[in-house]
């Protein structure tokens, strides 16, 4: 009997999974070509710089502990850890739907019959006791057998939730991380360019005393002293917007941090170091290496097991539902004799709900064909991502290297107009003012370009999804 028992039980089980598979289907990842994600590159070598730890990116130690600071106290990743947990009781809750529930119960029932309703002759009437009370125990369990996949499906859509859950908190941390360097660097950036109008400032206090002293020898006119004192003023005029900058980006970062705003203690722009040799890898690694990339499939995942389930709607329902207890009339003899139980098993096949389940499952439909668009958007917009910073980061670099010549050549121009308007009738102060202004604002754009680079890199160790690990 034992093993006619096992192997009908075998039997149903088998029996349930090929009703399953015949209902629901199995999950694969979307098929999506990678080959020209990287716009005019193409690569071979499967090196990423996105494998890099924080600590081998970045050399300032000023900047590592603060992208530290920031992965222990930023508020958004917080809020992710807490979503992670959602999402692991909610697949908590799917596992538990396997199993029986359960629930146990007490009541005491006081009851009184008129004599009228028992139709019993007036004189036998107050012959019988018309109050009655009845204690009970009771205990009730129900179970939904999982024929249809219904369960599993629900499982499996509860569990994409919790991974996306957690590729979503990684999205934040890779994020968090790059607005952390780029906050810094743009910081470091503003010093530079205040340092450079505060001494570009002081050079214009003394050239207006040198054009006074050339005014009063008769070699300059009263116009060059009020340019040189406007040249003067323009530069001075623009230390308590680029204060203000400062300022501004310091409480950025200081929410960033979770921090109160406040003072950033902080290198110099000129110490940073850069990565020597920037490796992309090919694009198909944005697949597993960009968070929001997997956040996205995983989304595509909940969704597809989502109309998995829809479809068992249209299936019947087993359950097996059952109750026991004690019920006595007086409550010192409950478990004497009193015991009670029973058992029921049950089809329930939906009749008229029909047009609801269809219409379930053109929503589920819908909205997996929307999660699948959703996940193909990611992927091209992560590849325009890498395609953008590493252009950037090329454009700087070259940048630089003219910018470099620029400036060496202004220096000369206003060396040399500052000569001859001592010297010589040939120019005036209109032609010292330009030369002027033209080397101050290259200066300035120097230190763009090198900001240019630095958050480029940064932008592209993102965009190829580094930081998480």
């Amino acid at each position: 009997m034992t093993y006619l028992y096992k192997r009908q039980v075998l039997a149903v089980l088998t029996t349930a999974a090929i009703l399953a598979s015949c209902v629901t289907k199995k999950y694969r990842q979307p098929t999506v070509n990678t080959d020209h994600l990287y716009r005019d590159t193409t690569l071979t070598d499967t090196t990423s710089m996105a494998n890099m730890p924080v600590k081998q990116l970045f050399s300032d130690t000023v900047l590592t502990n603060l992208i530290q600071e920031g992965l222990n106290e930023n508020l958004d990743l917080k809020t992710a850890v807490q979503r992670i947990a959602e999402a692991q009781a909610t697949f908590g809750q799917s596992k538990a739907a396997f199993l029986p529930s359960l629930s146990a119960g007490a009541n005491v029932t006081r009851a009184k019959t008129s004599a009228a309703s028992l139709n019993f002759p007036p004189e036998f009437a107050n012959s019988f006791n018309l109050k009655t009370t009845t204690y009970q125990l009771v205990l009730n369990t129900s179970w939904e057998a999982d024929i249809w996949g219904k369960l599993s499906s629900a499982k499996r859509s509860a569990l994409a939730g919790l991974l996306q859950s957690d590729a979503a908190k990684r999205a934040v941390q890779t994020q968090l991380i790059a607005n952390i360097a780029n906050t810094y660097y743009n910081l470091m950036a503003l010093d530079q360019q205040l340092a450079i109008t505060k001494q570009t400032l002081e050079i214009r206090i003394k050239d207006v005393e040198t054009v006074k002293s050339l005014k009063e020898g008769a070699i300059v006119n009263g116009a060059a002293v009020v340019q040189s004192e406007a040249n003067r003023y323009a530069a001075e005029v623009t230390i308590p917007d680029l204060n203000q900058s400062i300022r501004e980006a310091e409480n950025a970062l200081s929410i960033l941090l979770a921090r109160a705003p406040g003072p950033i203690k902080r290198g110099s722009l000129n110490e940073q170091k850069t990565v020597a040799d920037l490796k992309i890898g090919v694009p198909s690694q944005l697949l597993k290496n960009r968070p929001d990339v997997r956040q996205a499939e995983f989304a595509f995942r909940a969704a597809f097991e989502s109309t998995n389930l829809a479809r068992t709607y249209f299936y019947p329902q087993l359950t097996i539902t059952g109750q026991g207890g004690a019920s006595s009339l007086q409550l010192k003899n409950i478990f004497d004799n009193s015991i009670f139980y029973n058992f029921i098993g049950g089809l329930t096949q939906p009749i008229f709900s029909q047009g609801q389940n269809r219409a379930r499952l053109r929503t589920a439909k819908a909205q997996q064909q929307e999660a699948y668009y959703a996940f193909q958007q990611s992927l091209l917009t992560a590849g325009q991502e890498v395609s953008n910073a590493l252009y950037s980061y090329q454009n700087a670099v070259e940048k630089q290297g003219s910018r470099v010549k620029q400036l060496q050549a202004l220096e000369k121009s206003v060396d040399y107009t500052k000569e001859l308007l001592r010297y010589s009738s040939a120019t005036n102060y209109t032609d010292v003012l330009t030369s002027e202004q033209s080397l101050l604002t290259a200066q300035l754009s120097s230190v763009n370009d090198r900001l240019q680079e630095l958050q480029a890199i940064v932008n592209l160790y993102r965009a190829l999804g580094g930081g998480w690990r």
